[in-house]
């Protein structure tokens, strides 16, 4: 098993050291897995004055799986596009051709009441989005500005999918939902959009593949409702970049908060990129006080999606729940009165539940 640890800026090579500290219990433990760390994002550009230097770029290509950190700071706004970290994220996501994105959201019994809604509506959340990652209305063409023969600016963007993109990301929705509790939700809004007719058909065809998963259909108004009435309803949701997009943010909220979200964004092969949701954070990088649940969380993903180690991942997730049910707290899910722990101590309790299994 070979991962390519990409640690990147602000509180990434903090949450990244807690995870290679699972990584390193596994392998005392007699797993074979072989890891190798490369420079990414702003720290690239300092090294190397590109965000994703080819010999990075080569270690991901060559590795069945990536462990991502973050990337990104207030220094290197300034700088030319090309060179921002962000772009680098974004040209290892095409060179990986990294089309499907899985972005969990579940609530921990003992963090129900962290979250914005009512603790009775939340409550017992545990759900997949699945989202199409490289297609859409964010790459279609033609798209642009231009001015029309009346003189009046407008602004054209194109939603377009193909077949083929649509059924590729079926599979990995369904996929999803077998390793799960066996229900997918296609949304899209067939209603009004021709583009998303076609979604509905191809997903209906593709889930012929699947007769043990349940599929249903709703579209995007009632879907991003049905998310803030009744969460608990859904086990995975398979839609478009856009609709995506805007659903998996508002999931994100259900939980209380965004240091616990893990994500996955993978290719037809199932290699793939996993990273925590939230940002670099950089105001509080260097202070030990980053929660690196979300990092340790997507190296479960990493297990369980790229390398067919559901077993690993299942050990994971169960030491991450116990730590948060025996009251470990990092600042961003304590309450007024519980001990905080800084970003190494809620790592070692994690390596430490592990090792009690």
């Amino acid at each position: 098993m070979k991962i390519a640890l990409l640690p990147g800026d602000g509180i990434g090579p903090e949450i990244m050291a807690e995870a290679v500290k699972l990584i390193d219990f596994l392998v005392k433990e007699g797993e074979s897995i072989e890891t190798e760390t490369a420079l990414v994002g702003g720290a690239a550009v300092d090294a190397f004055d590109d965000p994703l230097p080819d010999q990075t770029l080569k270690l991901c290509l060559d590795s069945q799986a990536v462990l991502f950190g973050s990337i990104g700071g207030p220094q290197y706004d300034s700088l030319p596009r090309p060179k921002r970290p962000e772009r680098g994220l974004l040209r290892l996501r095409k060179a990986m051709d990294l089309f499907a994105n899985l972005r969990p959201a579940k609530v921990y019994d003992a963090l129900a009441d962290s979250s914005t809604l009512k603790k009775d509506v939340v409550a017992g959340l545990d759900m997949m989005i699945v989202r199409e990652l490289t297609g859409d209305i964010y790459f279609g063409e033609p798209r642009g500005i231009h001015t029309n023969e009346q003189g009046l600016r407008v602004g054209v963007n194109t939603m377009i999918y193909d077949e083929n993109e649509i059924r590729r990301v079926a599979h990995w929705g369904f996929q999803a939902a077998q390793k799960r509790r066996g229900m997918l939700c296609s949304v899209d809004k067939m209603n009004v959009l021709e583009s998303t007719q076609l979604w509905r058909d191809v997903v209906i065809e593709v889930s012929r593949d699947y007769p043990d998963v349940k599929l249903t259909h709703m579209l995007v108004d009632n879907a991003a409702m049905q998310l803030i009435r009744q969460p608990q309803q859904f086990d995975v949701i398979v839609t478009g970049n856009l609709f995506g997009d805007i659903l998996s943010d508002e999931a994100s909220m259900l939980t209380g908060s965004i240091g616990l979200l893990p994500s996955a964004s993978l290719n037809q092969s199932g290699q793939g990129l996993f990273e925590p949701i939230h940002g670099s954070a950089p105001d509080i990088a260097g202070k030990g006080i980053a929660n690196p649940l979300a990092q340790i969380l997507s190296l479960a993903m990493l297990f369980r999606y790229s390398l067919q180690r559901s077993d690993l991942a299942e050990r994971i997730e169960l030491a991450v729940e116990q730590v948060i049910n025996q009251g470990v707290r990092t600042k961003d899910i304590a309450r007024a009165g519980e001990r905080v722990v800084s970003t190494s101590a809620m790592g070692d309790a994690v390596v430490n539940a592990l090792q009690r299994q």
